[in-house]
């Protein structure tokens, strides 16, 4: 299936809400396998005060976050986790490779590669104007 979903869309799947909720939509869902999403980075962004003050940079960990979120979208999508939540059990070759500023769209590509009962693992890719910002394995756990 190649579905879009907006923001209050994916509010149906996440519990994430403002100011933590990092993914502005999903252009591509293939429930159980793939997502493919964006978060528009603004100067708006909670995070920015204080990183780093006169050269905004948008924390690596927030990138993984945002990736996690996109990927929480293809595995809630699934019918057995329709209202569960993922949690992060690990995160593995973590790699940061450009600099994620104000006004930056972040392409966030989530491939479930593992989905054994409530636990999976995902390959993770933020890229930035098709250049790779950051990449990881991302482990989790639905509950």
């Amino acid at each position: 299936m190649n579905k879009e979903l907006n923001v209050k869309e994916i509010m149906e799947i996440l519990p994430h809400r403002y100011p933590f909720l990092l993914v502005d939509k999903i252009v591509q869902l293939d429930p159980g396998k793939k997502a493919v999403g964006y978060k528009n980075v603004t100067m708006n962004e909670y995070f920015f005060q204080g990183h780093f003050p006169g050269e905004p940079v948008m924390p690596g960990v927030l990138i993984v976050e945002a990736l996690a979120q996109t990927g929480a979208v293809a595995a809630l999508s699934l019918d057995q986790f329709k209202g569960k939540v993922a949690y992060f059990a690990g995160i593995n070759k973590a790699r940061f490779r450009k600099k994620v500023v104000p006004g930056d769209t972040l392409k966030l590509e989530v491939e479930l590669i593992k989905l054994r009962g409530s636990a999976g693992i995902a390959n993770a890719v933020a890229t930035v104007d098709g250049e790779k910002a950051a990449e990881a394995e991302i482990m989790f756990m639905i509950g």
